[in-house]
Formats: structure tokens, sequence, C-alpha cells
């Protein structure tokens, strides 16, 4: 079978902060507040299955099964459960989300066969004012911390930064983060549903209770003395060449802005994933063209080769490094 850009119908999932905005890519969302699309999943909780071409009605499971290393590269495999390395996500968040932190791929008290999550933040979006919580103040130790849980005053050891469209978010394991509300984001990360939260707000679930806490493994996992996280702004001063977001040992994502047409080729290492931002455009290759826009995401095979994207339009670009 020739290789050729794959997209994949969106698992939607319901969350307590959500909304209605990713309707304005053309979505079509479920009933409820909307958090979170998983535009690229291969995970017990989320398998997104192919909406074009041949593969079309294959779950990402299926084709990892079929096609193997041909079609998603050497590196192309998490180490640990032998699962698509990466989760793509939307994510609309109209209420602040909770405090939280993820673990790393060893900590002992993960459920068998999950991993660790490392991930970025790319702001698609964001009402004026809006923020995140974006790590601990600087020394705040895991003994300060648990004092100040106990004592409900999380908020005073926490950094909260003011962002932008444009803004961009590494964040590795150990990291403590929230996103605010007011903030639409693209988020690349591990191939993970791990999550410790710290703090909720006193707020109550879909299901009207209280959200679960989960103090111990995330006082367990924090990165204290700092866990590499960066962030930065995006502005590109030319198209057509690509600006590194986030290096990671489980992926690289970069930002580049396409005016014409611009000649690319995957690698047999890694497949390439591309998330439209912003523009409209193609992405042209050897046996066809794809008409893209906003909101949408891509997975192209590693055995693609060369292509093309043409428009004008912003893009990520995401691969296994």
């Amino acid at each position: 079978m020739k290789p050729y850009p794959l997209q994949c119908k969106p698992e939607f999932k319901e969350r307590v902060w959500g909304g209605r905005a990713l309707e304005q890519f053309g979505h079509q969302l479920p009933d409820g507040p909307i958090g979170e699309g998983w535009m690229i999943g291969d995970h017990p909780n989320g398998t997104t299955s192919v909406v074009n071409g041949e593969l079309a009605g294959m779950g990402l499971d299926q084709i990892r099964e079929q096609f193997g290393e041909v079609f998603f590269g050497s590196k192309g495999f998490s180490k640990k459960n032998g699962r698509f390395p990466l989760l793509i996500k939307l994510l609309d968040c109209q209420d602040d989300l909770s405090v939280q932190v993820h673990p790393n791929d060893h900590y002992d008290r993960l459920p068998a066969g999950e991993l660790g999550k490392t991930e970025m933040w790319y702001i698609l979006d964001a009402k004026p004012g809006a923020k995140i919580i974006y790590g601990l103040k600087d020394g705040v130790t895991r003994e300060q911390l648990a004092a100040a849980i106990d004592e409900d005053r999380i908020m005073d050891c926490l950094n909260e930064v003011t962002v932008e469209a444009g803004d961009s978010f590494y964040i590795p394991s150990g990291t403590v983060h929230a996103l605010g509300a007011g903030v639409l984001v693209a988020e690349i990360q591990q191939n993970s549903d791990s999550t410790y939260r710290l703090y909720d707000y006193g707020r109550l679930g879909l299901d009207g209770k209280p959200r679960e806490l989960h103090i111990e493994d995330s006082l367990n996992v924090i990165a204290y003395e700092g866990s590499g996280a960066t962030f930065m702004k995006t502005e590109l001063d030319r198209s057509n060449a690509w600006l590194t977001l986030a290096r990671s040992p489980f992926f690289v994502t970069e930002k580049g802005q396409v005016q014409g047409d611009w000649p690319l080729q995957t690698t047999p290492e890694s497949f390439i994933i591309h998330i439209i931002c912003d523009g409209t455009g193609t992405i042209r290759y050897a046996d066809g063209e794809l008409t893209v826009k906003p909101g949408e995401c891509y997975l192209l095979p590693a055995n693609l080769g060369d292509y093309t994207l043409s428009g004008e339009m912003t893009v990520l670009r995401s691969y296994l490094p």
C-alpha cells in the first residue's frame, strides 16, 4: 500500500472545565462541556481511527500492528509498551484546570504498561489576561509544599504566567502546572493518561462529587530542584523555516510559517505530525494532495518521503528525536 498523510476522527472528552470552542474548527462535538480532543492517539482510554484514504475506518492500533515500522519508523514505538509513542490533543479551557503534575516513566506506582508524561503546550488563542500555573516558586521544598497544602494555601507556592497566542511551554515530567480559563491549546505529549492532582479549587466533578486528589503521588514525583521546564515567545522572522519549540527525549516540536511551496520529507526513523494552527493550504505528496485547515492534525508515515506544504498557514511539526 502506498503511504499517504493520515487524518483521524478525534476522540472528544467531556471535562468539567471544558466548553464548545473546538466547534470553531468544524468538529462535531458530543453534548456537554468538551475539554479535550484527542486528535491522534493509540491509548486504552482513547484510540483514534483514520477517516481518509485506503485505511479509513482502521484504528491507529490496527495500523501499528499491520504496518509497524514501515509506517511509524524505526523509532516509532514506545520502548516500554510497544504502542505509538505520542498523544496529540486540542484543549478548550473555559475554566481553570486542576493544579497537577505528571510522573516519569520510572515511577514505581504507575499502572502496568502506562508511561510517564512529558508534554508541551502551544497557545492557539488566549483571552486577555489569561494565565497558567507553571512551576513552583524558587526554593519551595517538599516539606513547605506539603504544609501549604495542609493549610489550604498552595497558591502561595506556585508561579503564575500571563499568556497570549503563540506562547510555547515545555513541561517535563515533575513540573507542577495548570492551564487557566480562557486558553485554547495544542498539546503534544507522551502517550499517557497519568495525571496527579494537587489542588482543584474545591470543585465538584461531572458526577457532582469532589474530584479525587493525589497528594502523596504528587509530592513523590515533583522535581523540586527544577525539571528543565522552559517557555518562549515564538514570533517567526522568516517563512519556510523551523523554529524549535521543544526538544525532549520523547519528541521534537517545531513551528513554521508556510508561504508558497515548502518542500520537505520524512525519514525512515520517524513519522511526522503536522498540526495546522491558522491559515489554509495543502499537503502534496507523490500520489495526491490534501486541502488542510486550522484545527486539523495529520500523521505522515515515515515512508512517505518527499512532500510539500503549500499555501499561507502556521503549522507545528513533531517527530521523534
